[in-house]
């Protein structure tokens, strides 16, 4: 009975309070002021420069009037953040050669690398993602830099970076180097060209007239080689051709006899 009374009693104050503001609302007048007031707001964006990371995108922010009108529109560049896991890089660096990356990119370079914090970590001698294999990495920076590298060097770095204020991880991501010798594998893909390839290579960059002296001699020595295959498939033809013709004209005698 009690929780029946109490329940009644709620319903009739909550509509006592409605019927309070259906008479007041009518009362209501709303300052001119207020009905000239402009809004300033977000009116178009762009998407996020990267896609992992800390980027930047651009907001176009106008001045609403409340006759839907748009006016004093303007564009502002603000941060922002789709992932922050940004997966695994990999490089194949020459051992003996100079060799850097960074993990800051130059979208964030502009808001000022001084608002953040490194941490690295390695897993020596291997390419891989799992955090388990992971330790610690003296680097303070934001780039590590081999000069020259080493066979050491090689594996797979992860850099972690923090913003200062809030200690909010904005970004990790994983280098992996694999660092190879010089004799084994040679990187100059022109040196692996043939001279024809070399040839169509610059009709195609319409480098046709800066030939070196070093193509000039492949060539000379391209088509001696050609003019003396043709010279010996020359030769030969005529020799087995007088060959099979002498048997002929012997087996002809044979027969006639």
């Amino acid at each position: 009975m009690k929780t029946l009374g109490n329940s009644h009693i709620l319903g009739i104050l909550l509509y006592a309070f409605y019927l309070l503001l259906v008479v007041s609302f009518d009362q209501v007048t709303i300052p001119a002021e207020l009905k000239s007031a402009v809004a300033k707001v977000t009116v178009n964006t762009t998407s996020c420069s990267v896609t992992c990371g800390l980027g930047f995108k651009l907001e176009e922010m106008c001045e609403i009037t409340p006759a839907g009108e748009r006016r004093n529109c303007t564009l502002h560049r603000s941060n922002c953040l789709t992932s922050w896991v940004c997966g695994l890089l990999h490089f194949t660096v020459p051992a003996g050669k100079p060799f850097q990356f960074s993990c800051l990119t130059s979208d964030a370079v502009g808001f000022g690398s001084q608002a953040y914090s490194y941490t690295w970590r390695l897993a020596q001698g291997l390419i891989t993602t799992n955090d388990v294999l992971f330790k610690p990495f003296k680097n303070p920076g934001s780039i590590i830099r081999f000069s020259p590298t080493s066979e050491s060097d090689a594996g797979t770095y992860r850099c972690d970076v923090q913003m200062l204020k809030t200690f909010r991880v904005i970004k990790r991501v994983y280098f992996g180097v694999r660092v190879i010798q010089n004799d084994l594998v040679d990187l100059n893909f022109q040196k692996s060209l043939t001279w024809e390839q070399k040839l169509a290579a610059n009709e195609e960059e319409g480098n046709t007239e800066n030939s070196t002296h070093e193509e000039v001699r492949e060539r000379q020595h391209f088509w001696q080689g050609v003019l003396f295959y043709d010279y010996l498939v020359g030769v030969g033809s005529g020799v087995i051709g007088s060959v099979l013709l002498s048997v002929a004209l012997c087996f002809l005698q044979k027969i006639l006899r």
